[in-house]
């Protein structure tokens, strides 16, 4: 069956801040393509919200930290397209997947280094460059950096460098696809009430209490502050908005 809906493509999409761009996406009229790493039945979880939704969705396994899987992830999209979707074009995709390693500069290690790196930035670059085939004209790509790459806050000097790195990419991506009518922007949020980082910001009331009190708005983000934005991006009235940061921390570190 033949859909007139726009399909996202989001990575991470299973949980956390992903899950809940997808289903914003989502009710913003658009049929979607999540990823997982490992937890397919949160991945199907969220498909079913996304039907209920009256949207079209489907789940697909992918390690962004591992490029060599690549090709066959696409090959595997190309089909799931064409058959579940029935188109072979994107219009959107969110780099959203990611982890989360607290480590001192001087204690972070080159594995950890490396780790970071393959999933926050190379396997953002490489998955975003393969993607392009796919990618209708007039559409967008997302990037999710964080804050931190603005402020700074001990032990995240790997991760932030990586996030830094796609602020910088998102800019050359703007300038490059443009051309094709792709517009590329940049999410990044503030601390968020997630299992992100073993869930340190939620579950940590001291931390929390911090991070409250050198906000603007007085308390820490939850997902759903962070989904809408996303979301609104995937749509026309985002047509205008392009190589830009846009920041969601309530105002942090002001």
């Amino acid at each position: 069956m033949i859909s007139n809906s726009k399909i996202a493509l989001v990575t991470g999409g299973s949980r956390g801040l992903g899950k809940e761009m997808a289903l914003r996406i989502a009710q913003k009229g658009l049929d979607v393509v999540l990823t997982y790493n490992s937890k397919l039945d949160e991945a199907q979880a969220v498909v079913q919200q996304i039907e209920a939704l009256g949207q079209k969705a489907a789940a697909l396994q992918l390690n962004v930290g591992q490029v060599g899987t690549f090709n066959a992830f696409f090959a595997n999209l190309q089909q799931v397209l064409q058959t579940h979707f029935g188109t072979d074009k994107i219009d959107f995709l969110v780099n959203n997947a990611g982890i989360g390693i607290h480590a001192s500069f001087a204690e972070t290690t080159e594995e950890q280094f490396d780790e970071l790196l393959n999933i926050h930035f190379k396997g953002s670059f490489f998955l975003t460059q393969k993607a392009l085939p796919f990618f209708n004209s007039g559409g967008g790509i997302i990037n999710i950096s964080t804050g931190l790459a603005r402020f700074s806050f001990p032990g995240y000097a790997a991760y932030a460098s990586m996030k830094g790195a796609i602020e910088t990419l998102t800019k050359y991506q703007a300038k490059e696809l443009g051309s094709r009518g792709i517009r590329v922007n940049v999410v990044a949020p503030g601390a968020i009430e997630t299992d992100f980082g073993g869930g340190a910001v939620r579950d940590n009331a001291a931390l929390n209490a911090q991070v409250a009190s050198m906000t603007a708005l007085g308390r820490v983000g939850l997902p759903e502050d962070i989904g809408g934005v996303v979301a609104f991006l995937c749509t026309d009235e985002a047509r205008w908005m392009n190589a830009q940061r846009i920041e969601l921390s309530g105002g942090m570190m002001l």
